[in-house]
């Protein structure tokens, strides 16, 4: 029998999330807004996948670290990166209290049994003035009211928790954090929520389709008709989005004071 993380996640996810970030282009807001904090030192990257947050920052400003739960997918980010990355659960990891500058966590917190402690673990591990950097899907977002239980930023089962911004400034003022920045930007997912739809009612008439992570890449016929999608509805529907509430992703910034 598969065990759990095994049947939630496996080879097609790794490969999916490997794939979405092993563009530098993928980061370049996310360094960006992280350099604004902080510049060099010690730096940890929580669910690290295969470095590619990592491999974006200059190695000769920064000591990087990593946590990863796949010990395929941490190799990988050490050979991309040089960083030294622990194999297993964030709150198993056995890193000195105060070692770093800066912990960052990208799509990660919402996956975790814990994320409670591993607020407090965090806030340990920082330094004085060190920063926490996240981002988490926003439960109380326009693409969450508008699509529902289909929402794909749901992921259900891999996210065990679904976070507000006010459920996040809690837990960080619970754990000894303080805000230095908190804003929501707009990711309406509308491909992959109405993937959902439809995969809802092939599953109705008794028939299955291959996931989001094992499907094969778009026909031209296919790709020529999303872009139409992408160029003349979505920016409507993304205006449309902008009445009913706020961004579908929350970028957090803390410190530890």
């Amino acid at each position: 029998m598969p065990s759990e993380l095994e049947e939630h996640y496996g080879a097609d996810y790794d490969r999916a999330i490997a794939a979405g970030g092993a563009d530098p282009r993928h980061w370049k807001d996310r360094r960006g807004t992280l350099m604004r904090y902080k510049d060099r030192g010690k730096i940890l990257d929580l669910g690290c996948g295969s470095g590619g947050f990592l491999a974006s920052l200059p190695r000769s400003s920064w000591e990087l670290f990593g946590v990863e739960m796949s010990e395929r997918t941490a190799r990988l980010a050490e050979a991309n990166t040089g960083a030294q990355v622990f194999v297993g659960d964030v709150l198993d990891a056995p890193f000195p209290a105060e070692s770093f500058d800066a912990i960052t966590c990208f799509h990660v917190i919402e996956h975790l049994h814990q994320p409670w402690d591993v607020f407090a673990r965090v806030c340990e591990w920082l330094k004085p003035d060190g920063i926490f950097y996240l981002m988490t899907p926003n439960i109380e977002s326009a693409g969450a009211e508008i699509f529902g239980s289909y929402w794909y930023a749901l992921e259900l089962p891999r996210h065990l928790y679904h976070f507000s911004p006010t459920a996040l400034r809690n837990l960080a003022r619970a754990a000894g954090l303080a805000e230095c920045s908190l804003t929501t930007h707009r990711e309406l997912f509308v491909e992959p929520s109405l993937r959902y739809i439809v995969d809802g009612f092939f599953r109705k008439c008794g028939l299955q389709r291959a996931s989001l992570a094992q499907a094969k890449p778009p026909g031209l016929c296919w790709r020529a008709a999303r872009k139409g999608f992408r160029t003349a509805i979505l920016p409507l529907m993304t205006g449309v989005a902008s009445l009913a509430g706020d961004g579908e992703s929350i970028h957090a910034v803390f410190v530890k004071n």
